[in-house]
């Protein structure tokens, strides 16, 4: 193992901070078009990872609500990825974010922008992404968020939506995408996550859920999202939010995990990949650090495990419910 002073075993916030900055920098290049159904996503990512490393205002404040302005969909009353993109309940809830991080919220319709989100809901109780009818678990979660966000989950049928995500639960424990398929790590995370929001995390066997949990590390640290595959960077995220809500994080090896989770970052342009020696991305970066700071990782700002935003927001808006924070410990 290295040692601790070597940089592959601390944080390289400076070089982080300016890898995120530099995304918005690249509209001329052919990767920055391609991507662009996760424009809307992506700020949200970068935003969120750099009110972690206490660099909130690294990126310009009235630059990025008028970009969220701009992708509005006025036929729908949601937003799209990107400017002139169907709105998507994916890119609502990042543009939501975007503006309760930024304190923003009386820019948009929020009335309109409710009536999108509930207007997805099928009578099962699952949501669908848009008019076309994806849905999934994922998508549940996404609406119930931005609902709370938004102040209005009032509004939303409670005891229908969260039936739904108990269909989803496995003899394992875990949770599936929909009725009847596996347990997914990311979808453990969603389906914990709004059942938290809902007040309804009695509906989760807590033991065989953590223990399922707990498995999904592996010799090297890194935690996968399901037996048998690879350990990868974001379910140090989705794992770990599950172990959160649950008051278990203590259940994996933190030492282990972090090191991993350091060891993925690029030490000279900054950024963190799935694993060591891949290419970086803004998705996992977010996810390494908010991994990180669920650990305690020394100077990262709380994360709420829930809505995957700052604590101290969270908190600000009166929706931190049973989960209270975790133990702050320094890292090895």
């Amino acid at each position: 193992m290295a040692s601790a002073s070597s940089p592959q075993q601390t944080l390289l916030i400076p070089r982080h901070v300016q890898y995120i900055k530099d995304l918005g920098q690249s509209s001329n290049e052919l990767g920055y078009h391609l991507t662009s159904h996760l424009r809307m996503n992506a700020i949200y990512w970068g935003l969120t990872a750099l009110c972690m490393m206490g660099h909130k205002d690294a990126l310009d404040r009235e630059d990025l609500i008028s970009y969220v302005k701009s992708c509005w969909d006025e036929e729908a009353g949601g937003f799209g990825a990107h400017r002139d993109h169907d709105a998507h309940l994916l890119s609502t809830l990042s543009a939501v974010q975007i503006l309760v991080i930024l304190d923003a919220l009386d820019e948009i319709d929020v009335d309109r922008v409710v009536s999108f989100i509930l207007s997805l809901q099928h009578p099962s109780g699952v949501f669908a992404g848009d008019r076309y009818g994806e849905t999934d678990t994922r998508l549940l979660y996404t609406a119930v968020n931005a609902l709370s966000l938004l102040g209005r989950l009032s509004d939303l049928d409670i005891e229908k939506t969260a039936g739904y995500i108990v269909k989803c639960r496995n003899f394992d424990g875990g949770f599936g995408a929909v009725m009847g398929a596996e347990s997914h790590a990311g979808q453990v995370f969603v389906c914990c996550a709004a059942l938290a929001i809902m007040d309804k995390l009695d509906e989760v066997d807590e033991d065989s859920l953590a223990w399922w949990l707990a498995e999904r590390q592996l010799p090297n640290g890194g935690l996968n999202g399901r037996p048998e595959k690879l350990e990868d960077v974001c379910y140090s995220f989705w794992v770990l939010s599950a172990l959160a809500i649950l008051e278990k994080v203590d259940w994996i090896d933190a030492e282990k995990l972090t090191a991993f989770i350091l060891s993925a970052q690029d030490i000279e342009g900054g950024g963190i990949a799935d694993r060591p020696g891949d290419e970086v991305d803004v998705f996992h970066t977010i996810f390494g650090i908010a991994g990180l700071s669920i650990l305690g990782y020394p100077g990262l700002g709380d994360l709420d495990p829930v809505y995957c935003m700052p604590a101290e927001l969270i908190e600000s808006l009166g929706l931190r419910k049973r989960w209270r924070g975790l133990p702050r410990r320094a890292a090895p």
